[in-house]
C-alpha cells in the first residue's frame, strides 16, 4: 500500500486551496491513469478526512499516524481505507466518538475540539459553536429532491439495492457516493442539499408573479420555484456567462421552459440602472455570495485555508448586493436573503444594516441547522418592502 501512502502524501504537499479540492483531485488523478477506481477513493478519503480533522489532532510527528487518526475520528466508512488501520485500531472503526477518542489518547494522540476551526466564529442564533465544530468531522449525506412520486422512486431504489432515507415532503438521503444518474431518470430528481430544498418552503409563490432569482449560481432556488408554482415569470441573473449557460442546460433538462436571464454583476448599481432601468418584481430571491461555512463539512478544504479576515469582505459585499437589488422589489413584494453561512457577521448583522433606512422589514430570519441529519446549514431572513 505504499503507493497509496505516496499519493495521499503528494497531494497535501502540493494542493494550496487555490480551486476546489474535487477539482484538484479529478485533474491529478487525470494524470495519474495507473491509479485504479479503489486506489482514487481510498486517496480521496484520505486526503478529506485529513483537512477535517489535521489542525485538532496533536501528540505525533508520524505522518500516516496522523492520518490514520483522522480517518479513525472522522468515522471513514470505506472499506479499503479502514483496512489501514493497525490491528489494535481495528475494533475501533465503529465506536462511538467519545470510545474513539479514549482510543487515540491511549495512544498518545490528543484531540482538541477548538482547533478544529482556527478561529472562534460569532455564530447565527441556532447553532452551537460545539456542534458546528464537530459536524466538520462528518461528512454530509447526498440528498435528492424528487420530481417523481415518492412511492415510484422508492421502489426503484429498493429494487436496484440502494439504501435510502425519506426526510420528508419530496427529500430523501442516500449513500455518498451514489451514482443516482444510472438508477433514475434524469428528469425525476435534483441533486439538492436537504437544507437547500428547505429554503423553498419560504417562497410561497403565486402564478402570474414576476420573480428575480438575482445571483442565480447553479439555479437550485429557480428550480426550486418553478416546480412549485410552473407559471410564476421568472428572470434570473449571474455575472458569469459559463453559469447562465449551465442553469439553461438544467431546465431543459427538467422540461421546464428557460427564464429571462441575465448577465450581470448586482454589486454594479449603475450596471444594474441601465439594464433594469423602471422594472419591479413581486419577490426576489437574493442568495449572495458567502464564506459557505455551513457547507466547510462537505468542503473542509475551505475551511483549512480559510482566512477569518475575509468575513467582513463578505459581509460588506452581501449588503450591496441586497440593497441594490432591494431597489428593484414592487411595494408589498419579499426579498429573501438566503446564506450558506453560520456567521452572524453574515447573516442577522447584513439583515440588521437592510433594515436601518426603513424600507424593509423583517418578517422572519432563520438558521436551518442541519448538523442533525448531516446536512448542510443555511441561513434565510424574510423582507418585505414597505408599501
Amino acid at each position: 500500500m505504499q503507493y497509496i501512502w505516496h499519493h495521499t502524501r503528494h497531494i497535501i504537499d502540493h494542493y494550496k486551496g487555490t480551486l476546489p479540492l474535487t477539482h484538484f483531485l479529478k485533474d491529478y488523478f487525470r494524470k495519474q491513469p495507473r491509479l485504479g477506481s479503489r486506489d482514487r477513493k481510498m486517496i480521496s478519503e484520505m486526503v478529506y478526512c485529513w483537512y477535517r480533522g489535521q489542525k485538532a489532532v496533536s501528540g505525533t510527528s508520524d505522518f500516516k499516524q496522523s492520518v490514520l487518526a483522522c480517518l479513525l475520528l472522522c468515522g471513514a466508512e470505506l472499506p479499503a481505507v479502514k483496512r489501514l488501520y493497525p490491528d489494535e485500531w481495528q475494533a475501533w472503526s465503529g465506536a462511538g466518538m467519545e470510545q474513539r477518542l479514549n482510543f487515540l489518547k491511549k495512544q498518545g494522540i490528543s484531540f482538541d475540539e477548538e482547533l478544529l476551526t482556527h478561529f472562534t466564529p460569532n455564530l447565527s442564533d441556532g447553532i452551537t459553536l460545539s456542534e458546528f465544530r464537530l459536524s466538520l468531522l462528518r461528512q454530509p449525506l447526498m440528498f435528492i429532491r424528487l420530481r417523481a412520486p415518492y412511492e415510484a422512486i422508492a421502489e426503484q431504489l429498493t429494487e436496484k439495492g440502494i439504501p435510502f432515507d425519506h426526510c420528508g415532503n419530496q427529500c430523501l438521503a442516500l449513500p455518498n457516493g451514489t451514482k443516482i444518474e444510472d438508477l433514475l431518470p434524469q428528469h425525476s430528481y435534483v441533486v439538492q442539499d436537504a437544507s437547500s430544498q428547505s429554503t423553498g418552503n419560504f417562497f410561497r409563490p403565486d402564478a402570474q408573479q414576476h420573480w428575480w432569482d438575482c445571483c442565480c449560481g447553479a439555479g437550485g432556488k429557480s428550480l426550486l420555484l418553478k416546480d412549485a408554482q410552473p407559471h410564476v415569470r421568472l428572470t434570473v441573473s449571474d455575472k458569469r456567462s459559463s453559469i447562465i449557460h449551465n442553469l439553461l442546460q438544467r431546465f431543459e433538462r427538467y422540461r421546464l421552459a428557460p427564464p429571462e436571464t441575465l448577465m450581470i454583476d448586482v454589486a454594479d448599481a449603475g450596471a444594474l440602472a441601465s439594464s433594469l432601468r423602471q422594472r419591479h418584481f413581486d419577490h426576489i430571491i437574493c442568495d449572495v455570495p458567502c464564506s459557505g461555512s455551513g457547507t466547510w463539512s462537505r468542503t473542509p478544504e475551505q475551511l483549512y485555508f480559510f482566512e477569518e479576515k475575509n468575513i467582513p469582505m463578505y459581509a460588506d459585499r452581501q449588503k450591496l448586493i441586497a440593497g441594490n437589488a432591494a431597489r428593484y422589489l414592487a411595494p408589498g413584494g419579499q426579498l429573501f436573503y438566503i446564506t450558506c453561512s453560520v456567521f452572524r457577521e453574515e447573516n442577522e448583522n447584513v439583515v440588521a444594516a437592510l433594515l436601518r433606512d426603513g424600507t424593509l422589514l423583517l418578517e422572519e430570519q432563520t438558521l436551518i441547522n442541519g448538523t442533525g441529519r448531516r446536512a448542510d446549514s443555511m441561513y434565510v431572513a424574510v423582507l418585505r418592502k414597505n408599501d
